[in-house]
């Protein structure tokens, strides 16, 4: 054991320690998805494997080697759109991010600009902003858009002839994932009674999620703001621009 210690060095240390991130890495990015399913079933399968050679079962065994001889090419055609994303993200994490910053930014103006636009036209709105916590959930159940965040392509779906207007609008990234998006109803009794079904969901979501909500009402045209289950009402155009360019910046400070 000492002999050991004597040969663990500062490298051992920091070698295991970025093996250990990567690993970290891989599990947040999978968690929730199908992907995490299927491993469990392979660590199920591998704990059966093991049991089988401790028992000298030898057919079992033979099948399940067979199968481990191929497992390379079948994780890799099984967790194809896992490792698309996963690269992808290590892309985003990188010194490549600093430049998507006038992107990110300009996200965020359409966004301002369509909810001053809704509010001065009395359009009721609901746009939700997705951060860490993934909304594929909700998004499966609007319309999949995958358009680039727009003023115009906004008020077009919350514009009252739309058959989707009522439910929310999913921002991912810079990207409008689905519209018609239903969300959790908060049950809390602390907002106002003058506040409908459509405040509700904006608070609903934040308190399940870390997601930002952006809710315009359809009878004054106030703007308010749902983060971390709080509901902020009547904010002016200066105001949502700075919250929304402040969760931005401090999303961004939390990855590194």
């Amino acid at each position: 054991m000492d002999t050991i210690l004597r040969q663990f060095g500062p490298w051992d240390v920091l070698d295991i320690v970025l093996v250990a991130l990567i690993l970290y890495r891989l599990l947040l990015i999978l968690k929730g998805t199908k992907a995490a399913q299927m491993l469990i079933g392979l660590a199920l399968l591998l704990a059966v494997s093991i049991v089988a050679r401790r028992l000298n079962l030898l057919t079992l065994d033979w099948l399940l080697q067979s199968f481990w001889s191929y497992i390379v090419i079948a994780l890799i055609v099984i967790f194809q759109p896992e490792i698309r994303r996963t690269l992808a993200k290590m892309g985003e994490a990188s010194f490549l991010r600093k430049f998507a910053t006038a992107e990110e930014l300009k996200s965020i103006e359409e966004i301002v600009r369509a909810t001053v636009s809704l509010a001065n036209r009395k359009m009721g709105g609901l746009i939700v902003i997705e951060r860490e916590t993934e909304l594929k959930d909700f998004i499966e159940i609007g319309i999949p858009l995958d358009a680039r965040v727009s003023k115009e392509i906004l008020l077009s779906i919350f514009n009252p002839t739309s058959p989707i207007h009522d439910g929310a609008a999913i921002i991912r990234g810079n990207r409008i994932a689905a519209a018609g998006c239903f969300l959790p109803i908060t049950l809390t009794t602390g907002l106002r009674k003058a506040l409908g079904t459509r405040h509700r969901a904006a608070l609903g979501i934040t308190e399940e999620t870390d997601a930002i909500s952006i809710v315009v009402s359809e009878e004054t045209g106030a703007i308010s703001i749902g983060m971390n289950g709080r509901l902020t009402e009547q904010l002016d155009m200066t105001t949502l621009r700075q919250v929304l360019t402040e969760a931005s910046t401090s999303k961004k400070a939390e990855k590194k």
